[in-house]
């Protein structure tokens, strides 16, 4: 029951009703039917699909947000397409793909994602949401936004069918994307030095990498054969290429790449594009000169990651692109959103039953900022890495590792609001960092150092599915456990961070005997002796 005066005219308005704005208007009417919840969105509904937003791929913790914590699993599994995990071919000018290394799995992993084709999916948010009983308004565009001081309501002016309307609202969320209306009102927009750039199109047809090769051996290393599925990677220095299959029959591309070794100006048009592909992924240009593969749409974006000063205020919050943005390598645009979205039904919650919230947007907002700058280090200026055979497969199983280890368990058994169990497991968090830190920093010398040497190019694929440990980091995501054992499970996954961490400074110090250890002997000095993680976790299939 709340405890505050109905005075207003809905309790939360979301400026935005895209991915973040929709999602979060499910979450709070799933969490509380009888809170009034208010969309306003710029677009008219329906959208065009596949043509829309790019942000199409999910990794675990923003597909069980999607799955489990929305409730849309049937709609995932029915019009979107499984995801075959993420593929990764280091295939710098080739056109043989069938002759380069391949990262990625040969069968599914235990926790699904899924490709997602933003405007599908969010045409079918904003159903759910009116079903849910949000007050949707679509085509209107905000014009003014009126935070209130203390206790006063917060207005929204906007225009729809050509009318000036006007909400009041106790709560007011930005979720804007980059028109980050209250970002710019409030001058809260931060830098960072992360200097990366990106183009992007969808065509329509199916690209299918099976394609690029008649060896059957090739073939053969997937079962079922669905390369296509994947998020594929086509990697380079200094760049990565996606290939991600829509649901409506279309294909998304992009070309995404550090400003100083390929300039955005090299690639802002579609023929930029096209001939810059032609130059550094052949194989993947030649196909899509093939017939079937109209483009539908081409944009582009330069310096696209930023930070923000301040997500959460006096009843007020940015989500998704409103208030920051990483990287697209390794998808994380939607698991923020759904970090975000989940701190903003908590303080809602509290507020509305008259509980401490202010204390808990500032414990909440020190948390999402930290996940925000430890994930930061897996991007920034590491572009260099990303055409090196030798050194990226093994930076995207620490990534991974990392990842599976610490952030995604502690959303996925919903504590990343357990603002205790953050405390008792403080330590563990912050040795898991520091870890992360030092290695990002390992394996760019360990890049640096191999920088002009002839490496080794084979036909070799690197499979994770036949990773042991791995694979059980991954299957352990949806595990139950009370708190005790979920603690435990932690300071597990820690220490096979360390276990990983000295198996990788070892095999670095066996290319270069001098390279710095960048404080990991420090770390790893206390570290119970290590398992055998040697097999078959590098080991390549024929």
């Amino acid at each position: 029951m709340s405890t505050q005066p109905d005075t207003t005219d809905t309790d939360v308005t979301i400026l935005g009703g895209g991915l973040a704005g929709l999602t979060l208007a499910i979450q709070l009417r799933r969490q509380d039917p009888a809170l009034r919840v208010t969309v306003i969105e710029r677009n008219a509904h329906p959208v065009r699909e596949a043509a829309f937003k790019v942000g199409e791929s999910t990794v675990e913790i923003g597909a069980h947000y999607f799955a489990h914590v929305l409730g849309l699993r049937d709609h995932l599994d029915r019009a979107q397409v499984r995801k075959f995990g993420f593929r990764f071919f280091f295939s710098e000018g080739r056109m043989d793909v069938d002759r380069c290394t391949e990262l990625g799995v040969s069968k599914l992993l235990p926790t699904p994602s899924w490709q997602i084709d933003r405007g599908r999916f969010e045409n079918f948010l904003g159903k759910r949401a009116l079903a849910l009983g949000v007050d949707f308004r679509d085509a209107a565009i905000v014009r003014a936004v009126e935070l209130g001081e203390g206790d006063d309501a917060h207005r929204v002016a906007f225009e729809r069918d050509g009318t000036q309307q006007a909400l009041s609202s106790r709560w007011v969320v930005d979720a804007s994307g980059r028109a980050a209306l209250l970002k710019r009102k409030l001058g809260l927009a931060q830098d960072n030095d992360h200097d990366a750039n990106a183009a992007w199109w969808r065509v329509e047809g199916r690209i299918d990498p099976n394609t690029w090769s008649d060896d059957p051996q090739w073939l053969a290393r997937c079962t079922p054969p669905d390369r296509w599925r994947s998020t594929n990677h086509m990697c380079g220095p200094g760049y990565w290429f996606w290939l991600i299959p829509l649901a409506s029959g279309a294909h998304s591309l992009g070309i995404v790449c550090d400003g100083k070794a390929h300039p955005l100006e090299t690639m802002n048009t579609h023929d930029k594009a096209m001939a810059w592909l032609r130059e550094h992924q052949p194989r993947v240009a030649a196909s899509l000169e093939q017939p079937g593969h109209e483009v539908c749409d081409f944009r582009f974006m330069r310096h696209f990651s930023h930070g923000c000063t301040q997500v959460f205020g006096n009843r007020w919050a940015l989500t998704g692109e409103a208030g920051l943005f990483l990287d697209p390598f390794y998808s994380p645009g939607s698991d923020f959103i759904a970090i975000s979205n989940t701190y903003i039904c908590d303080l809602v919650a509290r507020d509305r039953a008259g509980r401490n919230w202010t204390s808990y947007a500032e414990i909440y907002q020190q948390l999402y900022f930290s996940f925000y700058e430890t994930t930061m280090t897996l991007f920034q200026d590491q572009y260099a890495l990303f055409g090196d055979a030798q050194v990226m497969p093994v930076k995207i199983i620490w990534d991974y590792t990392f990842y599976w280890a610490l952030l995604a368990p502690a959303f996925f058994s919903g504590r990343i609001a357990d603002v205790a169990m953050f405390g008792r497991l403080r330590e563990q968090f912050e040795r898991g960092s520091t870890l992360n830190a030092s290695m990002q920093a390992l394996l760019r010398e360990w890049g640096e150092r191999n920088a002009g040497r002839a490496l080794p190019i084979d036909s070799r694929l690197l499979d994770q599915y036949h990773i042991d440990w791995f694979h059980e980091l991954n299957r352990a995501l949806s595990d139950q456990l009370d708190d005790d054992a979920f603690a435990t499970r932690i300071t597990g996954n820690v220490a096979r961070m360390g276990w990983l961490a000295a198996e990788i400074l070892a095999r670095a110090r066996g290319e270069h005997a001098d390279i710095g250890d960048h404080g990991l002997d420090a770390l790893l000095a206390d570290a119970d002796a290590p398992p055998s993680l040697s097999a078959p976790w590098y080991a390549s299939a024929a």
